[in-house]
């Protein structure tokens, strides 16, 4: 018998002065919870859920088992757990408000390129000033598709290809992360000028990748994907899918911690559109405040995923910035501290768009007269 538990933070407010302080500030940023779902499952079944405003919750977790009780706890704590800047190569990202990451794939068969910053040095340099001059606070490249179907590259090559564009990103003071499963691929990129590891795989692709992250002491993205080989998408079959992934990245995140990664260098990502039908996607983009009780910062990738296209009469990849922005805005309003995505102009626009409703709110008292 094997229980588990989770926190769902359900309705928010503009601020804790809309009720009375009866609200959750999540994870120190800019968003406020105020009821919450508390679900026992029991071998994958649900056998109790209650919701609770925080004035509440210690009288529900008095009533769960005594063996969830101290999980119960930890999870309340994390959700209000604030999370430090990452300080990336002498530029500091704030976590209490969500920051942009641009995607710059150098690779032949992206989706959403179709391969032209890879062909063209001078198109690639344009792209990635364009994006930092736009906000982006990190680039994201990668030198091998991780969409479904997409052949496998060795990782000589695959250094090759990124290397170029992070020396080129880290030249012009941008911070940068490697998005790769290949430990000589996350060390060749380091000494580039790379300042985080983003692996897809969870760091489970290659037994010494785990070791290598903790030795290098560089933040690490760990993010949700089935599979664990060749095909990232396969053995997608869940039970619950947003319990699932939560379980899934609880045990990353230990597993990381146990091999030495310190838990403060550790962001959590749930993997849209990897292994995950349409309403898997869906059902976990309606559950993302809960990953908040995991106590890490979290990573929301779904900038022109097949989802948005399946959502919109087929549209291709270049034609999905709205869905991608509104996804983008859920991702905000979560309480999601980093957004990887492909239109950083529309989305950083969007964002401090968001952030003046959100300081507006902070100061409106219910627009009472004095």
């Amino acid at each position: 018998m094997t229980d588990t538990l989770y926190i769902h933070p359900l309705t928010f407010v503009s601020g804790p002065q809309a009720v009375e302080g009866d609200a959750v500030r999540l994870a120190g940023g800019m968003v406020y919870a105020r009821e919450f779902a508390v679900v026992l499952r029991r071998d994958g079944a649900i056998i109790q859920r209650e919701i609770v405003t925080r004035d509440g919750v210690e009288e529900v977790f008095a009533r769960l088992p005594d063996d969830v009780g101290p999980e119960a706890e930890a999870q309340w704590s994390d959700l209000r757990n604030a999370h430090l800047a990452l300080e990336l190569g002498g530029r500091t990202i704030r976590l209490d408000q969500p920051q942009v990451m641009g995607v710059l794939n150098v690779t032949p068969d992206s989706f959403s390129d179709g391969g032209k910053f890879m062909d063209d040095a001078d198109e690639m340099q344009a792209h990635a000033a364009a994006m930092h001059e736009a906000g982006a606070a990190i680039i994201d490249i990668g030198g091998e598709s991780t969409r479904p179907g997409a052949k496998a590259v060795w990782e000589g090559e695959e250094i090759e290809r990124v290397r170029p564009a992070i020396e080129y990103c880290a030249g012009m003071g941008a911070p940068v992360s490697i998005d790769t499963r290949r430990p000589a691929v996350m060390e060749a990129a380091l000494e580039a000028g790379a300042h985080i590891i983003n692996d897809v795989s969870a760091l489970r692709y290659d037994p010494r990748s785990l070791e290598f992250a903790a030795a290098s002491g560089v933040p690490v993205i760990l993010m949700h994907a089935p599979g664990k080989g060749e095909d990232l998408h396969a053995g997608g079959d869940y039970s619950a899918v947003a319990f699932d992934v939560f379980d899934f990245l609880k045990q990353a995140r230990d597993g990381a911690v146990e091999a030495g990664v310190r838990r403060a260098n550790i962001i959590l990502d749930p993997g849209i559109g990897f292994g995950k039908s349409l309403a898997d996607n869906l059902n976990i983009l309606n559950h993302l405040p809960m990953f908040h009780a995991l106590g890490q910062p979290l990573l929301l990738g779904a900038s022109r995923k097949r989802m948005v296209g399946a959502l919109s009469n087929e549209a291709a990849p270049h034609q999905r910035t709205g869905g991608s922005l509104a996804l983008a805005q859920l991702g905000m309003n979560a309480g999601v501290q980093l957004l990887r995505v492909h239109d950083v102009f529309e989305t950083v626009q969007a964002r401090n768009v968001w952030r003046g409703l959100r300081d507006a709110a902070l100061t409106d008292f219910g627009g009472l007269a004095n």
